[in-house]
């Protein structure tokens, strides 16, 4: 049966297990695919050699989705997307979910 291939971001999560603190890592990843959970699977194998590879541990977390563009992704192009609800407040919400102090990233 054909299908049409479309991009997918999938977003897997990891335990650094060696490092001091044993922080996590949310990692996206591109591919091709026929459906998400081609996308997932196929994400799913890459991040177990991943965490092999690197010493860490793959928490069997993915999370898909589908780029809205048919052509390879370019400039500007929205690769992941995640809408939460949350009674929480701006402030509150980022510093609960996206700026806790702990990342690990430039300034």
């Amino acid at each position: 049966m054909a299908y049409e291939e479309s991009w997918y971001a999938v977003r897997c999560v990891f335990r650094w297990v060696a490092w001091e603190g044993a922080p996590y890592e949310e990692r996206l990843t591109l591919w091709r695919a026929g459906s998400m959970e081609q996308a997932i699977a196929r994400a799913g194998g890459e991040a177990r050699t991943y965490a092999t590879e690197n010493g860490h541990r793959y928490l069997e977390s993915a999370q898909c989705y589908r780029l809205a563009t048919d052509d390879r992704p370019g400039d500007g192009d929205e690769v992941f997307s995640l809408v939460r609800d949350s009674p929480l407040g701006e402030e509150a919400c980022l510093e609960q979910y996206f700026d806790t102090g702990n990342e690990h990233q430039g300034a």
